[in-house]
């Protein structure tokens, strides 16, 4: 089947516990940016994250063999949450592999899904290569949280439902780090028919798959820290949401780390919702070129919530105060 026929059946296969999120107008945006700004609150999601869309049709797709084996994977939060709450409820063994420096509340969330966590010192892409490496040798699947048409096409459903619910969409606001959320949204909506601009959005402190699209190939990156810890770390070498970018993304921008920031305030100010930096970078890539989308109808997706509450209060301060 192709990558849009694997959506559609990850959509149709969803599990009870994965939820169709509201698409919400933002009245307060709208009137600020001056286009009809739709909210996809991806943050209400199973997991408080789109990803457990990817990770519960990866599941679902094991056989009865991977099943009894067990899977592994590799994330610093979000995506290891996921497969974690999804193999529990699938009744299969999960082990994350996640770096050392890691959010210690996204940890003891993977630990209290029910998954084996295996720390590592090493940057984030270090750390997938070698949980792909340990998966390898012990005959199990590795689950990789972008480079995985399973995983993709789960991610691809946000695309269904935005085409079903808003077919006359002009832009959709993507955040982006490995490309798998980006590239199922971009496959569904053009599959669909829908002539929305698929616009991805990077922290500039962390710019390895925008960089990677420039150049037709992957390759080291530096990076510096950013609140987007959802959107940080580099690519797999060979990794298929390079191609599937290049195919489906009309649009990049990278904004800065206060851009994300404000965006992060305009959020709580308009709207009342906490959320994550890498929900922060898609709507400030709206802000950054809102004036082109003037009188447009537009989505944002809002990716996640996991955020400390310590670091949220900080984000907000700190763009109150300019900073």
């Amino acid at each position: 089947m192709s990558l849009i026929d694997n959506i559609v059946e990850a959509l149709e296969q969803r599990p009870a516990e994965m939820l169709e999120t509201p698409l919400l107008p933002s009245f307060g945006l709208s009137d600020l940016l001056g286009c009809e700004v739709l909210l996809k609150a991806e943050h209400l999601q199973t997991t408080g994250s789109f990803k457990y869309r990817g990770a519960a049709n990866a599941i679902r797709l094991l056989n009865e063999d991977q099943r009894r084996r067990g899977v592994v994977t590799a994330s610093s939060g979000n995506h290891g949450q996921a497969v974690a709450l999804a193999g529990r409820h699938a009744g299969v063994r999960v082990t994350v592999y996640a770096t050392s420096t890691a959010s210690p509340a996204k940890l003891a969330a993977i630990r209290g899904y029910g998954a084996e966590l295996q720390l590592l010192e090493e940057s984030s892409l270090e750390v997938e290569l070698a949980a792909r490496r340990e998966a390898e040798a012990s005959g199990r699947l590795f689950v990789s949280p972008y480079n995985d048409l399973s995983v993709i096409a789960g991610q691809g459903t946000i695309g269904l439902e935005l085409a079903n619910r808003a077919p006359d969409l002009d832009a959709v606001f993507v955040a982006v780090g490995g490309g798998g959320l980006v590239s199922g949204i971009g496959t569904a909506l053009k599959g669909r028919g829908v002539g929305a601009l698929v616009v991805g959005c990077w922290p500039e402190a962390s710019p390895c798959l925008m960089q990677a699209l420039e150049a037709g190939y992957i390759h080291d990156v530096p990076e510096t820290d950013t609140i987007s810890d959802g959107t940080a770390g580099g690519i797999e070498p060979g990794s298929v949401t390079l191609d599937l970018c290049a195919q489906t993304m009309d649009r990049r921008v990278a904004v800065s780390e206060r851009e994300i920031k404000r965006a992060m305030w305009l959020l709580a100010e308009h709207d009342r919702w906490m959320v994550e930096g890498a929900a922060g970078v898609a709507l400030a890539g709206l802000i950054r070129l809102a004036d082109e989308f003037r009188g447009k109808k537009v989505a944002v997706v809002l990716c996640g919530r996991n955020i400390t509450p310590s670091k949220y209060v900080a984000a907000l301060s700190s763009a109150t105060a300019g900073t």
